[in-house]
């Protein structure tokens, strides 16, 4: 497929939206990003600032999303856009789909040419309780590091893992979005909607052959559609399995058979995989050898890029990244403090910092209470002790202000590092510490 037939089909979809055809510097956006380059790059060759180009760019894909009915992104134009032009024409031509030479999906590692690569089409989908992506920043490492590990690799049980709102879920999407062509099935759903299992397991059954599907022995048939077909399935809010009040990680009986099909996920041989999105780690989701169980951990930390904040509005440069430490770079925190800071500060940064106070707001405050709620009695000791202080503090000074046994005092700090509350300070001696947010979180509305 050529650049010309690419300009030409994406002319049509924006000049039926907006009644314009493309101005010269969107042709050479898309001309640009369909080989693959940079913002960056594009702006260099043209003589444009690179937030302008991106600005550019993504009217286009806002356009392209809506009119196609497809998440488009800069890293998934390329292939999405063929695959669209393509799908226009099945049944019609009988021609071989090239995928574009420059996507981003191209594997590397292939010993046969694309000429020779057969194109997999996924058999079904179901992404009804999926986000839709409207942005995406600055997580390239981990998208590489989960194509890492569930395409090449085959890992069968994936776990993501951070705090509400880090950006696990969006993550584990722009993920699916970009490599759906890989698995023959693809299923999410979403543990706080529905949790039997039972029900998803006929779902999943149905919708991959319908006819096959029968009421008895079927986990028996799931297994067998795991090692017979590639199929990835998303389990979001995996801690909603998890008992509220006692240590991270500990399943409801009801939702013992969830524990099971996790552990059998990576004792019998198949080549399908299973990602846990959750806010707190269970046993299962710990790898203890990587040689020998197929299990891989990605633990999420904040952004630290400062585009996030440009591309909702604010300018301030020399003051934004200040913004992003104070809320631990966490999307959704900043989110709700620059909708606060445009409506009560007219949109400066500068003017919310200079009153010099960690502003929690109502919507941080039910996050950080329904986390809250979800702790142990141990686990809600130590956290409002540490919140008493300004500085990382060792074990042995929380076990001399507290009043509980050793053990219950070790247990409940692996416990917190378990649900991401516990930041864990590695020196001559180990300390441990609360994120600034959390801190002022108990400070102002947990404290007698």
């Amino acid at each position: 497929m050529t650049i010309t037939e690419i300009l030409q089909f994406v002319d049509r979809v924006v000049q039926k939206q907006r009644g314009e055809h493309l101005d010269d510097l969107e042709k050479a956006v898309v001309k640009g990003l369909w080989e693959g380059k940079t913002y960056s790059k594009i702006a260099e060759e043209f003589g444009y600032n690179k937030n302008y180009i991106g600005d550019v760019s993504r009217k286009l894909f806002k356009i392209l999303s809506e009119q196609l009915d497809e998440d488009i992104s800069r890293h998934n134009f390329s292939w999405t856009i063929e695959r669209v032009i393509n799908s226009q024409f099945v049944g019609l031509i009988n021609s071989k789909i090239n995928w574009c030479p420059n996507s981003t999906q191209e594997n590397t590692n292939q010993s046969i040419t694309d000429e020779e690569q057969p194109i997999k089409s996924t058999a079904y989908r179901d992404l009804t309780l999926a986000p839709k992506i409207t942005h995406f920043y600055d997580r390239e490492t981990q998208l590489t590091t989960l194509s890492d590990w569930l395409i090449d690799r085959n890992t069968h049980l994936v776990s993501v893992l951070g705090l509400s709102g880090i950006g696990k879920t969006t993550l584990v999407k722009q993920f699916v979005d970009l490599n759906l062509q890989h698995f023959d099935a693809v299923v999410w759903k979403n543990l706080k909607l529905s949790q039997s299992l039972d029900d998803t397991i006929a779902e999943v059954l149905r919708g991959v052959n319908e006819d096959s599907a029968k009421p008895d022995n079927q986990l028996t048939q799931f297994l067998n559609l795991l090692r017979h077909q590639r199929c990835l399935i998303i389990l979001d809010d995996v801690q909603e399995l998890f008992i509220q009040g006692e240590s991270a990680g500990q399943f409801k009986t009801e939702y013992k058979n969830y524990q099971k099909l996790f552990a059998m996920m990576t004792d019998i041989e198949h080549q399908s995989s299973l990602i846990l999105i959750s806010q707190e780690q269970c046993q299962e989701m710990i790898c203890l050898d990587d040689e020998l169980y197929p299990v891989k951990c990605l633990e999420l930390e904040g952004l630290d890029n400062i585009e996030i904040l440009k591309n909702w509005g604010l300018r301030e440069d020399e003051v934004l990244a200040r913004l992003i430490d104070l809320y631990e770079g966490n999307p959704v925190y900043l989110k709700d403090i620059i909708s606060l800071i445009k409506i009560v500060f007219g949109g400066k940064v500068g003017d919310f910092l200079s009153e010099d106070s960690l502003i929690i707001t109502k919507e941080m405050k039910s996050r950080l209470t329904a986390l809250f709620q979800r702790l142990s009695t141990t686990e809600k000791e130590i956290v409002l002790q540490l919140s008493k202080f300004d500085r990382p503090v060792s074990r042995e000074d929380l076990r001399q202000s507290l009043s509980l046994s050793s053990m219950d005092l070790m247990n409940g700090l692996q416990s917190l590092r378990q649900r991401y509350l516990l930041k864990r300070i590695e020196g001559d001696l180990v300390l441990f510490d609360l994120s600034l947010v959390v801190r002022e979180y108990l400070r102002s509305c947990c404290q007698n």
